[in-house]
């Protein structure tokens, strides 16, 4: 009986090697990054017991959603409003932007508020603006959020290393908020259907503009 021919050995590209390795790396990274959030979630369950209204309380006291309704004419709008929009990474019509509530950012809305909507994201508006509408910021450049090494990359030294990270920092404005939202490129919004009344007046009042508190969720998933 003749010997058989040894089969050819299977030949796997370095590139794809390289590639194996990472993912094993990321998901050991990743798998180590949950175990230490589980820990801080049941140390923080067990010494900072809140109830759900105090919870809510707190977390509307520091998170906000914020859009840019109108952009008047050069004319039309005085050199300051202009500033602090540009301030609040509002420079385009339909701009969207997260930010954390305090007492300055709270100022800074009062003077702009016939220019913007503003109000508290819930997670699911929060996950689905990101999800849908998310890009980086890297080196001034608009980038798509099309790979989670983009992520990773950025702000893995802090422990976030995909999208769902990025949303459960954001949600729970977690101690790495301001970095989160500098990555994020400001949200472009859509038009939403039939359009705005095209006036200064605040919705507490009937118009569009101003604080609409959870409301604002309505016009975000319009928008989105």
């Amino acid at each position: 009986m003749a010997d058989e021919e040894p089969k050819p050995l299977t030949y796997i590209p370095e590139v794809i090697l390289k590639k194996r390795k990472s993912n094993e790396e990321w998901a050991i990274r990743r798998r180590q990054q949950l175990e230490e959030r589980n820990l801080r979630g049941k140390q923080n369950k067990a010494f900072n017991l809140k109830t759900a209204q105090q919870y809510i309380q707190e977390h509307r006291n520091r998170e906000l959603d914020l859009i840019q309704m109108k952009h008047r004419g050069k004319n039309d709008m005085h050199p300051k409003t202009r500033k602090i929009l540009h301030s609040l990474r509002l420079r385009r019509i339909f701009d969207g932007v997260l930010v954390k509530a305090n007492y300055g950012i709270l100022e800074m809305l009062q003077k702009v508020e016939p220019y913007i909507a503003y109000g508290y994201p819930n997670l699911k508006n929060v996950k689905e603006l990101i999800y849908k509408k998310g890009y980086a910021k890297i080196e001034g450049q608009k980038v798509p959020l099309t790979d989670n090494n983009i992520i990773e990359q950025a702000l893995g030294k802090h422990g976030i290393m995909c999208m769902e990270d990025l949303v459960h920092e954001i949600a729970n404005v977690g101690p790495h908020f301001k970095e989160v939202i500098s990555f994020l490129w400001p949200f472009a919004l859509n038009k939403p259907e039939g359009g705005f009344q095209g006036k200064k007046k605040l919705f507490k009042g009937g118009g569009d503009a101003g604080n609409r508190e959870d409301k604002i969720n309505e016009l975000i998933s319009k928008m989105n």
